[in-house]
């Protein structure tokens, strides 16, 4: 009988890189929503290279540790920046007059909206994963009601610098969380705090939610 030998795969928390990603984006970006600098052609790469690659790598490490929250959090705004760096790409005429012409901002204030209603749902899931992570996220929703409502011109001034806040808190917020996770991981204990979970959603409630709805 031939010896069976269990070789383990480890995979670093992708934690650290993802938040990194997204701090450098929105910060950049907030700075440009805000007036403080002008025009995109400095936040593009970002918005590709951080807000896109960093969190879809992050999404691809999440998913082989098996983090089904990580994994689609950074993937879906990961692919997010993405998108937006190709409709200032579009916008700029990159790709042609034709298409540049045909652009409705109320088609973004659809998808943005649609990305506050899932990033509600991601706001339940960080309640019990840390505070900091939960903030961002609570955040991330005023931004996307901001961006979505000034986009189909609903008091476009004051929701378009609602949006511009949340997004370079976001960024402050992120740049912490991305810190003190590589810092944590690296010396194995609690260096810099999180923020423990809120403990509202508990295995004993699901279960009794379960027996209600079953």
């Amino acid at each position: 009988m031939k010896d069976v030998q269990n070789i383990k795969v480890t995979t670093a928390d992708p934690s650290g890189i993802g938040l990194f990603g997204l701090a450098i984006v929105t910060l950049v970006a907030s700075t440009q929503k805000l007036g403080w600098t002008d025009g995109l052609g400095f936040v593009l790469p970002w918005a590709i290279f951080l807000g896109g690659f960093a969190q879809l790598y992050a999404s691809i490490l999440d998913s082989k540790l098996g983090n089904t929250f990580g994994m689609t959090a950074f993937g879906a705004y990961g692919f997010f920046w993405l998108a937006v760096g190709g409709g200032w790409m579009i916008q700029a005429g990159v790709f042609g007059q034709g298409l540049a012409s045909q652009l409705d901002t109320h088609q973004l204030g659809v998808v943005y909206l649609g990305y506050m209603a899932f990033t509600v749902f991601m706001t339940i899931g960080a309640l019990e994963t840390n505070k900091v992570l939960f903030y961002i996220f609570f955040l991330i929703n005023f931004l996307f009601l901001g961006l979505g409502l000034s986009s189909l011109g609903i008091m476009e001034t004051s929701m378009h610098n609602m949006a511009a806040i949340s997004e370079l808190l976001i960024g402050i917020l992120s740049i912490y969380g991305a810190g003190v996770n590589v810092l944590n991981r690296h010396f194995g204990f609690e260096y810099l705090p999180l923020g423990k979970p809120f403990g509202i959603i508990g295995k004993k409630r699901a279960r009794k939610t379960s027996s209600i709805t079953h």
